[in-house]
Formats: C-alpha cells, structure tokens, sequence
C-alpha cells in the first residue's frame, strides 16, 4: 500500500529472450570464432558474454576483440560449473533473461542457429531445449564422430523426445529456462556435468524438453586416439558416477526406463559377440558362420554411415568405414573399464571435471568457417 492507501503495483521487468553464455579456459585458438559464429547465427552481440576461468593464455584477449569488456568476466579457476554459476550470477542473466544458452567455447554455430532456436522457445511447457550437435570436419576420428553424432541424434534422439526420456543434455546445444537455474545444482561433483544436470531436470520434473534438430553446432574433436580415449573415459565414468548418483533404474521414470534398455543394449552386444557366438561356433564347428556374421554387421554399419553420410551432407564421413569397428570397440572397451572402476572398485564417484581441452583444440581459418555456413 502507498500513502494514499492504494495498492503497489510492482514494476514489471521486460526480459529479453534468449542469453549465450561462454564459460572457457586456455581457449584463446577458438573463442573469437565462436563468438563471430554466434553473431553471424543471430545471436546479438550484447547477448554474449563469456566467463574466462583462469586462462594461462590469450582467452581474455581475443574474447574482448569481439566483445565489449562489461560482457567478458575473468574469474580464479574453479572449473566449468563453477564458471556456469559465476557467470549467471555476475551478467544477471535469471533477472535479464528469459532463456540461457550454455555452450562450450569450441562452438562453431550453424546458419541461423540461434533464429531457429528463438522460434522454438516460445511454448511455456518446456523447461530445456536442445539443438543438434555435429563434427566440425577434420581428421579421421571427425569422420568416425560425424557418422556416430548424425544417426544416434536423427534416430534415438528423436525416438527419446517423442517419448520424454531424452538422456543427456550436450554441452554445447543446451539452453534452460532461467526459471528453473534456483533449481539446479550445476557444481555437482560430476566428471560430466552436462549428464548431472539432465538427471536433475529429470527427477526433480522441471519440465519438458525441446529438442531442435535443425539448430546444428559444430565441435571439435580430440586429434589423436590417446586423446579420443581420455575423453571418452571421462564421459563413461561420469556416466556411472551418475546412474550411481540418481539411482537409475529404482524408479518409475522415463529416462530410467530408457537408461536401463541402453545398458542392456550394450551388455546384450558384448555378450553375444564375445560369449554366444563364440559359444555355438565351438559347439557347431561351424567357423564358415563368423564371416557371415561380421559381413551382416558391416552392412548394418554401411547403411548407418551412407545415412549419416547423406543426412550431414558430409560424404567424406564414409572413410570412417575401414576403422569404425575399431574405435567402436575402444569405446566398448572403455565402457568396460568404467564399469568396474565406477561400479566395482568404486573409484571416480566423486571425482569434479576440471577443463579438458588439452589435445582437442585447433584454430580454425575462415575456409572451415566458410564451410560450416554451407
């Protein structure tokens, strides 16, 4: 009430659609291109901003050659979800905005990524939207990624949304509802915090999730096999960290329902190619049925890759073929090797991902730009 005894009519605060927020360390090779790809996507610039946690290089610096500095923020190194939360609070981005787009600073956004994403944001049911994650072209894990990226996000990841039970919310094309951030807990103790954050918004029923398939963000990928595994270490024990975590599988979810059938899925693979098959072909004798069986599993894997290949626009993705079932079962292998050290020894279940960068970035010339904007 005034002094006049009539009501106080709060003040109504207009916010703006849609925030970028950039959290990075030692990223000075690939933050100026992120940010131009971003304004040239539809991102204005002064809805940019970027948290540069601890950089021992020139981050900073190239950040504020296409930012004004109010929009850059230089924090100690605390990791990226600590970055996140000091980002968030620090730009006002819950008072300012009504959606925020977190994405890795290795982001290579797609022609009109963000103009896609803003006609999709309007719908008040969803509390999280996602686009589409895609290889930047490159070397041949790039080809290998490119494949794998294309048809588990045109296929499962359609068949996830259309049933609510989307599993994991990438680092690089996820945007949240600023509604829900006093909700989420984004320095989780996890090695993957992308993964916490999804089993959050699941067991605390947040909302719906959008996922936008034609919002595509380009990433880099690791350079070499050493760095390929180490990164995929990490996102296996992180998953582990988190199944264990939430406890899935004990409840009645859709995403526990889908998680358990992707763990029987793999268990079901590696069981049939290392014990069923070895089994009858000993009890049989019948050696002539291993070519046959790894030619049907090549088949199924050129059909997945001429897909992915065509899907993309991307034919070079098809040289993945001769050494796709080898990184396929390094991933298998690491799979494995989480599983006993999450699960069974019980190491890593507390482990906090630090910055893992090192062995994945590269600069990028403006003819690999020019090509993404195709």
């Amino acid at each position: 009430m005034n002094k006049s005894g009539k009501p106080v009519q709060k003040k109504r605060v207009h916010k703006k659609r849609l925030a970028l927020l950039l959290p990075g360390k030692d990223e000075e090779l690939i933050i100026a291109a992120t940010i131009r790809s971003a304004i040239a996507a539809g991102q204005k610039r002064e809805d940019i901003f970027v948290v540069d946690d601890g950089s021992t290089d020139k981050t900073r610096k190239e950040a504020l050659k296409e930012l004004p500095k109010k929009n850059v923020l230089s924090v100690v190194g605390g990791g990226k979800a600590k970055a996140v939360m000091q980002g968030i609070d620090h730009f006002k981005i819950e008072e300012r905005y009504t959606w925020v787009h977190v994405a890795d600073a290795d982001s290579v956004f797609g022609p009109d990524y963000f103009r896609i994403y803003r006609k999709n944001l309007h719908a008040k049911k969803y509390a999280v939207a996602l686009g589409f994650v895609q290889s930047l072209r490159g070397n041949w894990i790039s080809h290998y990624r490119a494949v794998t990226y294309t048809y588990s996000q045109h296929i499962f990841r359609r068949f996830q949304s259309y049933l609510g039970m989307i599993s994991v919310f990438p680092g690089p094309i996820t945007c949240f509802k600023t509604s829900i951030l006093k909700d989420l807990e984004f320095d989780g103790n996890s090695l993957t915090e992308d993964f916490d954050i999804t089993l959050q918004v699941h067991r605390k029923k947040l909302g719906k999730i959008k996922f936008i398939p034609e919002a595509i963000n380009y990433t880099q990928d690791p350079q070499t096999l050493r760095d390929f595994i180490k990164q995929n270490q990490r996102w296996q024990r992180g998953f582990f960290q988190g199944f264990l975590k939430y406890r899935v599988g004990t409840k009645l979810q859709a995403l526990d329902i889908g998680l358990v059938y992707q763990i029987t899925e793999i268990v079901f693979y590696l069981l049939q190619m290392f014990v069923l098959i070895p089994f009858v072909l000993i009890q049989t004798g019948n050696w002539q049925l291993l070519p046959a069986i790894f030619v049907a599993d090549f088949l199924v894997v050129a059909v997945l890759a001429v897909f992915s290949a065509v899907a993309a626009k991307r034919l070079t993705a098809l040289l993945c073929l001769p050494y796709f079932f080898f990184l396929r079962t390094v991933e298998l292998g690491v799979f494995i090797q989480a599983f006993f050290e999450v699960v069974i020894l019980r190491k890593y279940r507390n482990e906090i991902r630090g910055w893992d960068v090192a062995g994945r970035r590269y600069a990028l010339d403006e003819n690999a730009l020019k090509d993404v904007a195709q």
